[in-house]
């Protein structure tokens, strides 16, 4: 079964940096809770290209902003948020929670995956919904077992504090997904987490 949508792109950084804002209630049925959409979660934009091969996006959760017209209001608050929730609505509907999402591959028509830079883009409005895990553990699958994360290179060229974070809530999940594998992960863990602490230091 499809996770539900967790939200809808609204704007774009660049090619692969998207930004989706999070359903709120009255926007859904069944809003998502915030576990769905933690720092380093993988979801899928679905892309509206009827008749064309590429289906969705694969994207990596790296950032969130929150946005709250009361903060600097100044003035004395009149009402209670419960009345407001009644009487003004629209003015609650102003405040959202936005997903810094960064593309690292894509899924295709025929059931393949990839991984790098994708060449169809996302449009406004586009669903944004949580990776499933079989399409997780299919996206990292190399054939042999063994995960691959051949889009290393394409977050750390994304010039972000939270890059090598990222990089390390990945390796875990993997982790979980490839217990075979976790010496190997080990390993590029550490290495990661050497350079984010040596590499600002020098």
């Amino acid at each position: 079964m499809t996770d539900l949508p967790i939200g809808k792109i609204v704007k774009s950084n660049s090619h692969i940096d998207y930004v989706c804002q999070v359903f709120g209630q009255g926007e859904t049925l069944h809003p998502p809770v915030p576990s769905a959409y933690g720092f380093g979660s993988f979801v899928a934009v679905e892309l509206e290209t009827a008749g064309e091969p590429d289906r969705a996006l694969v994207g990596l959760v790296y950032n969130t902003l929150l946005m709250n017209p009361e903060f600097g209001a100044l003035g004395p608050r009149l009402s209670p948020r419960s009345e407001v929730e009644i009487f003004s609505p629209d003015y609650l509907a102003e405040t959202a929670t936005l997903l810094g999402v960064i593309a690292i591959g894509w899924l295709d028509g025929v059931g393949q995956v990839h991984q790098g830079v994708p060449a169809a883009v996302a449009t406004v409005n586009c669903l944004v919904r949580r990776l499933e895990r079989t399409e997780l553990l299919t996206f990292h699958a190399d054939g042999t077992g063994q995960p691959q994360l051949r889009y290393t290179p394409l977050l750390l060229a994304h010039n972000h504090a939270l890059v090598a974070p990222l990089l390390l809530a990945v390796i875990d999940q993997l982790g979980e997904l490839f217990p075979l594998s976790r010496s190997r992960l080990t390993v590029m863990r550490n290495n990661i987490a050497w350079k984010s602490i040596v590499q600002p230091a020098g």
